[in-house]
């Protein structure tokens, strides 16, 4: 190869018949440079195209995860009222009376905003010992309170107006408050449930017993054993589904128990 100050000179020789032929070519420097500049530019940004694509992926992968996790986590620890929260049921025995799916409550935001006031009222003023504020049984949460999925299969959601409360049959069911027994006996997809009165609007209810101890009228104490928990109705197995409602309609029943002791 000769080199001058514009040039490359290349010379390429080859024989044919014992002769040997010799042939020059010569190369312009600056369209060299400019060529080897631009396929090294051309990789660079295919390089960093793809670095960019990737990096951009993987910011919407872990947003999209993190906005997943912050919807249970909320939905999980929505206020009592509100009916709106998604409910994933945890592995273990579930049920509960079907009810269909909705979105909000059939009354107008002005119809909870005087539920709350009024359980607000209660609280403040009401007779502690007819308040439901003692856990029933004492057990694992199954399924909290709110929206889930079908426990028995599909894609479908409905609404669960209360706890699951894992158990053994045969466990202890107690009442929570002094109330009068309003229903003792079998009701569709609760099995036999019992339900209460404490009075101010509130009930409770006890659903899937395997026995009841107690009839309509009885006038009970807070701690009274009332019947034993089972797997009746519509139930997946043993565990106790609990319920609190103000004026018929379901609330979280969060709103007045205190936090599970460690297990």
């Amino acid at each position: 190869m000769h080199k001058d100050d514009r040039y490359y000179t290349y010379l390429f020789t080859r024989s044919f018949r014992s002769k040997i032929y010799i042939r020059r070519i010569e190369i312009s420097k600056k369209w060299l440079h400019t060529g080897a500049a631009a396929a090294v530019l051309f990789a660079a940004l295919i390089t960093a195209g793809i670095a960019g694509v990737l990096k951009v992926e993987g910011f919407q992968l872990t947003e999209t995860k993190e906005n997943l996790n912050q919807q249970i986590v909320s939905a999980q620890t929505k206020s009592a009222g509100d009916v709106k929260a998604f409910n994933y049921a945890r592995p273990g025995s579930i049920g509960g009376p079907s009810a269909s799916f909705r979105l909000t409550n059939d009354g107008s935001e002005t119809e909870e905003n005087s539920m709350e006031a009024r359980l607000r009222t209660i609280e403040l003023s009401g007779n502690p010992e007819f308040l439901p504020t003692i856990w029933a049984h004492l057990g694992k949460i199954n399924n909290e309170y709110g929206f889930r999925r079908n426990p028995f299969g599909g894609s479908s959601y409905e609404f669960h107006g209360g706890l699951d409360i894992d158990g053994d049959t045969g466990d202890i069911v107690v009442a929570p408050a002094n109330g009068i027994v309003t229903k003792a006996g079998w009701q569709g997809g609760y099995g036999n449930l019992i339900e209460v009165d404490h009075g101010n609007g509130l009930q409770t209810r006890y659903g899937h017993l395997s026995r009841i101890d107690v009839q309509a009228g009885d006038m009970i104490q807070r701690g009274q054993l009332v019947g034993l928990l089972g797997s009746t109705g519509r139930s997946t197995g043993p565990h106790l589904h609990f319920e609190v409602r103000l004026n018929d309609k379901p609330i979280n029943p969060r709103r007045f128990l205190p936090p599970e002791m460690p297990r």
